[in-house]
């Protein structure tokens, strides 16, 4: 289990993981928030919409870097106390994601300042963003 203390952390570190989002993570999120937009679900609907298809929740990508935040960098037993989040470009069904954390600050009272983003295969940037964390501490 990975957990970096404040202590341990320098600006520059980072932590990512990649995971290919398909039609079940989609339903399973609609599932769990009850969101069942037709932009998510209704593949003939959104097919006359804005991005011509269905796109995964962008929400769901935020959960990837929260998945990051908890896990790697700074790990487990780190609390969100903030994120601001830019959503770019869509992201659609069996697209691999790479969600990324990158420390920016360590600031007063033991917080991190973190630059969240997800890309796509093709190495675009579906989200950007900023997070405040409270790292971990050695129990």
């Amino acid at each position: 289990m990975i957990e970096n203390t404040y202590q341990e952390l320098k600006v520059g570190n980072n932590g990512f993981m990649e995971k290919t989002l398909t039609e079940t993570d989609v339903y399973m999120y609609a599932g769990i928030t009850g969101d069942f937009s037709w932009l998510h679900v209704n593949e003939i609907k959104a097919k006359k919409g804005h991005f011509k298809t269905r796109i995964v929740h962008g929400m769901l990508l935020a959960g990837l870097v929260s998945n990051v935040v908890g896990n790697l960098m700074p790990g487990s037993g780190t609390i969100y106390e903030k994120q601001e989040l830019h959503f770019l470009h869509p992201c659609f069904i069996n697209d691999t994601v790479r969600a990324q954390t990158e420390v920016m600050e360590l600031l007063p009272a033991g917080r991190v300042r973190l630059k969240t983003t997800c890309h796509n295969q093709l190495g675009e940037l579906l989200v950007t963003g900023e997070a405040i964390v409270i790292p971990p501490r050695h129990l």
